[in-house]
């Protein structure tokens, strides 16, 4: 009879020759990811690369944090260009007709090949999809997503004489309750506060379509900037620093906002859902989040990074892609990610999950985003996005800034969007 000792020395041996086998034979992926917002994200997404790698030896993943949306866009095109392209990445929602123009992306529709994986591609939130599906087929697949939502510090409106358990349902009470805090507050503290450095475009969008406007064609080949419903938008958000004196003159920086709020420096904000677990961690006074409010109708439209395939990819790295993909949207992950980041979690399954359900239950703010998908819109996309999103943020910060009318520069906006999009006209 063998010895134990044998035996162990035995199954050592074949697990090594397993797992030198395996490595020989590993498909080895490359993920280009982006970093733009609060919290440790780099640490949650090492985590998961490395909870999946355990328990698919044969697939190794190297995720490359390559800065925000456009900067990880830009480099995950340059290695296509050099020849070096990654088989996966996390992009921008919005990056979708760029990356079909270049060629860059294949179909997740083409690499289904089970009734469960076409289960599994339907099973998505169908407002997250809008960003990732063209002409019927389907590009994108949603992970770090979100929508824009209104933190408010309920400490400061108490101090101010408000309840601090009513947010603004409408832009007239927010206005009014932040020239409240402001004034109440001797000056020491802002009212309100919309970013306009990073993504101002995604915040005049939720404007616009709280005013009841949408703001391009279904297609990505026109645009709609300069309608009477959006030039009343940006007046608004105008207003709210030079006719309430709620908000600071001038632009607000995307990047140091969260801090401004934790800082009490502000009573509300408008940001992205990725930052509710950093705010919860980080604020030592005690906050609501809420819907956005609405003028005639509520809305915010989504935002954040979807999953893409490249095209250049074989077909095994593909498959591999496709496996990492799934484990990584399965319900039980995207519950865990949207605990530890605040992001959304992208399907239904998820919220059904025991660790979500609780999780909602003890910190209402993590349904928010999720309820406030019925009332969403998709991202900003069009083709020849770059352009016209720049056309876009640089009138908001014009009208902002007083540099312009409103008005005058959505008109603007208006030229330089149908000039880039001429060709594209259907």
């Amino acid at each position: 009879m063998r010895s134990q000792f044998s035996c162990a020395m035995t199954a050592i041996a074949a697990a090594l020759l397993g797992a030198g086998h395996a490595s020989a034979n590993s498909v080895d992926l490359t993920m280009y990811y982006p970093v733009s917002v609060g919290g440790a994200l780099t640490e949650v997404v090492d985590n998961l690369v490395e909870e999946f790698e355990s328990e698919h030896p044969d697939i190794n993943v190297e995720a490359i944090y390559a800065g925000n949306y456009d900067d990880t866009r830009v480099r995950a095109m340059s290695a296509m260009e050099a020849g070096d392209t990654p088989q996966l990445s996390v992009l921008f929602s919005i990056d979708l007709y760029e990356l079909i123009e270049q060629n860059a992306i294949v179909a997740f529709d083409d690499l289904i090949e089970t009734e469960e994986e076409q289960a599994w591609l339907e099973s998505f939130y169908p407002g997250l999809m809008e960003n990732g599906q063209l002409d019927g087929k389907t590009y994108g697949i949603p992970f770090q997503r979100s929508t824009i939502v209104l933190f408010w510090n309920k400490d400061a409106f108490e101090a101010a004489g408000l309840d601090p358990e009513t947010p603004p349902e409408n832009w007239e009470e927010m206005a009014e309750m932040a020239a409240t805090v402001r004034e109440a507050s001797n000056g020491e503290q802002w009212g309100v506060m919309v970013p306009s450095t990073g993504y101002p475009y995604w915040m005049f969008q939720a404007f616009a379509f709280q005013n009841g406007h949408r703001l391009m064609s279904d297609d990505g080949t026109e645009v709609y900037f300069d309608e009477p419903a959006a030039v009343e938008a940006l007046e608004y958000w105008v207003s709210l620093a030079t006719e309430h004196n709620a908000m600071p003159d001038g632009t607000i920086e995307w990047g140091t906002l969260r801090q401004n709020f934790i800082e009490q420096s502000t009573a509300m904000m408008w940001h992205t859902t990725g930052n509710l677990t950093a705010v919860r961690n980080e604020a030592n006074f005690d906050f609501g989040v809420a819907m956005l409010p609405m003028k005639t109708q509520r809305g915010s439209p989504t935002g954040g990074g979807n999953f893409y395939i490249f095209e250049d990819a074989s077909e095994e790295e593909q498959r591999a892609a496709m496996t990492f993909i799934r484990w990584m949207t399965a319900p039980e992950r995207a519950a865990a990610w949207s605990i530890e980041t605040g992001y959304m979690g992208v399907s239904p399954a998820a919220y059904d999950t025991d660790a979500l359900q609780r999780y909602v239950a003890e910190f209402a703010p993590a349904a928010v985003a999720r309820d406030q998908l019925e009332h969403g819109t998709a991202e900003l996309s069009t083709y020849q996005g770059g352009r016209v999103r720049r056309a876009l943020d640089n009138a908001v910060q014009a009208a902002l800034t007083g540099q312009m009318s409103p008005a005058e520069a959505l008109s603007q906006a208006q030229r330089e969007a149908d000039a880039a999009l001429r060709r594209y006209a259907r």
